[in-house]
């Protein structure tokens, strides 16, 4: 972990200034994460956006003083089904509502909404029923992990709705969501996937690799065709194999990909997740959740699509044993990759926050501490868990202490 920086001394006078309504404030004493590495010393939230940053004397506005805690920009979750007993698939608003709370009491202040396979009219249903929370901000997009996916690879998805891309079934989830669909995940061995690909790329959808046994000639032929991203790499797809690398050395070696990690320490060993990022990249590396309606909710049975998932030890798995999911938090992860998988705290919150909000195109509004994006804020004490959280310029209640 990078170490906090110091020998940058502020000198203010410390005021009180807590409500979340105060139009401009200064946080002091915090060690900032900015892309380019730890820096010790102020940042200036004014109307909600990050107005300025710097080492010196903190301007002359109500201050509030962090106790050398380190300062991250809210976290960007690209994939993520529910949480807090909420799940995305419900058709209840407030089911969503609820799991973005939760997520962004945990810092993550920008998030997809992952739907998982089903008959193509309840996904349209589904995709409907959340656009409404991306129009108002909640959420930043939907994600569609399914229907096209390998029935070999499906994971914890229903292999009896997996079907290839249908142009006609992709135009309908498209209309439904008016703009909502952000990204799509797919397998790229199935017939009509370039094409499908290529149509998602026209509408400015990302096209995700994932749930797939494709040779890395067809994952070649899928990121020609405009596909970006890896759907959790390594999870819903064959291991790599020195003569035969298939879809996991064609992600990691085509430049073009950026790649999903999911940081539990369940889906992938520290080991495995410190290697892959190593060799792709900051640029190249989002951490995700893939987190359920079970995540911050306890042990017991949740429904994920049409399966019935139990949760072990904070572990879901269906009914055949396989993982279906996680109950990850973003504070998680982030704190796993720097004391687990060998990341400074910069690149940790790269993966976390820059990389992935880059990935969707919000680079000119979230994802790092930089004048003129959001005042999302999460602050981080010495053992990297979250004190205080900040959407907007507005404290979150509840959370830390």
């Amino acid at each position: 972990m990078d170490s906090p920086p110091t020998g940058l001394p502020l000198s203010a006078t410390r005021e009180t200034a807590t409500s979340s309504d105060i139009d401009t404030l200064t946080l002091t004493g915090g060690h900032l994460v900015t892309p380019e590495g730890p820096v010790d010393g102020w940042v200036r939230i004014s109307d909600g956006i990050i107005s300025e940053f710097g080492t010196g004397p903190p301007p002359a506005t109500p201050l509030v003083d962090v106790g050398g805690h380190w300062i991250v920009p809210g976290f960007v979750d690209i994939h993520c089904h529910g949480g807090g007993g909420g799940s995305f698939t419900s058709l209840d608003v407030d089911q969503a509502r609820t799991a973005v709370a939760t997520h962004r009491s945990h810092g993550t202040t920008t998030l997809l909404a992952s739907l998982v396979t089903a008959p193509p009219a309840e996904l349209a249903e589904q995709i409907s029923s959340l656009s409404d929370l991306v129009t108002e901000g909640a959420l930043a997009g939907i994600h569609l992990e399914g229907p096209f996916l390998s029935a070999a690879h499906c994971g914890a998805h229903d292999p009896a709705l997996l079907r290839p891309p249908d142009l006609r079934v992709i135009d309908r989830l498209l209309a439904a969501g008016r703009g909502a669909v952000r990204m799509m995940t797919l397998a790229p061995e199935l017939e009509n996937s370039v094409p499908a690909i290529s149509l998602l790329a026209e509408h400015g959808v990302l096209a995700a690799i994932g749930h797939t046994g494709a040779s890395i000639d067809q994952v070649l032929a899928a990121v020609e065709a405009g596909a970006t991203v890896a759907t959790h790499l390594f999870n819903g797809m064959p291991p790599l194999h020195h003569r035969a690398p298939g879809p996991v050395g064609a992600l990691l070696t085509d430049e073009r990909i950026t790649v999903e990690l999911i940081c539990d320490l369940v889906h992938l060993h520290p080991a495995t997740v410190e290697l892959a990022a190593k060799h792709v990249g900051a640029s190249r590396t989002v951490a995700v959740t893939d987190s359920i309606s079970a995540t911050a909710a306890g042990d017991g049975t949740y429904e994920l699509g049409t399966r019935t998932v139990t949760v072990s030890e904070g572990e879901p798995r269906s009914a055949d044993g396989a993982l279906a999911g996680s109950t990850l938090t973003m504070d998680t992860a982030l704190r796993n990759l720097v004391t687990r998988c060998g990341m400074t705290i910069t690149e940790a919150v790269l993966a976390c926050s820059t990389t992935p909000a880059t990935l969707l195109g919000l680079s000119g509004s979230v994802g790092a501490l930089r004048p003129g994006l959001a005042a999302d804020l999460v602050v981080l004490d010495a053992e990297l868990r979250p004190r205080r959280i900040m959407k907007d310029g507005s404290w979150i209640p509840g959370v830390g202490g």
